[in-house]
């Protein structure tokens, strides 16, 4: 592929956001035509008198945004936009998949997602999923339980913590 191609090719990207702007980094971003996405998961929360689901970002202070590498700098004038994620000295970038994926498993509605920094966690076993949208996946047990399982999104340096059935879960 030739320099230039590979310059307006368009992949996703992870950038850093404001603390708590999340969702609005990601409206500023398609109100300015990017194809962003700020991956979200609804979470019942108590207050005093009542009880109501609201909508969390699944990663604090990330966004994903499809852009190419000429479109960078027009992503970082946007208003709440902190810079893009480096990972190992090269800008974090999400596999088209890891994106499906994720967006397949919030659409679960029985299924929940936790995220957890990679960097103080060691890895422990390796696991084969057997059933479900994760099926086929392999992944490191970080905390072994009853039912939770550790998976690591390796190009952002963090992972899910999903909650599978024991019996979806076999030692490699």
């Amino acid at each position: 592929m030739s320099t230039e191609l590979a310059i307006q090719e368009k992949r996703w990207h992870v950038i850093y956001t404001k603390s708590k702007w999340e969702k609005k980094v990601d409206s500023l971003l398609i109100q300015k035509g990017f194809e962003s996405w700020c991956p979200v998961q609804k979470k019942e929360r108590q207050w005093s008198d009542r009880k109501k689901i609201i909508e969390e970002p699944l990663f604090r202070s990330y966004v994903f945004v499809k852009a190419s590498q000429e479109e960078r700098s027009k992503i970082l004038a946007v208003n709440g936009v902190v810079n893009f994620l480096y990972f190992e000295k090269k800008p974090a970038m999400i596999r088209d998949q890891e994106i499906e994926t994720i967006k397949k498993y919030l659409g679960e509605s029985y299924q929940s997602i936790q995220v957890v920094d990679m960097n103080n966690i060691p890895a422990q076993t390796k696991v084969s999923i057997n059933n479900g949208l994760f099926m086929g996946q392999r992944g490191e047990v970080i905390k072994s339980g009853k039912k939770t399982v550790f998976v690591r999104l390796e190009s952002i340096n963090m992972m899910m913590i999903v909650e599978f059935k024991v019996e979806e879960v076999s030692i490699q």
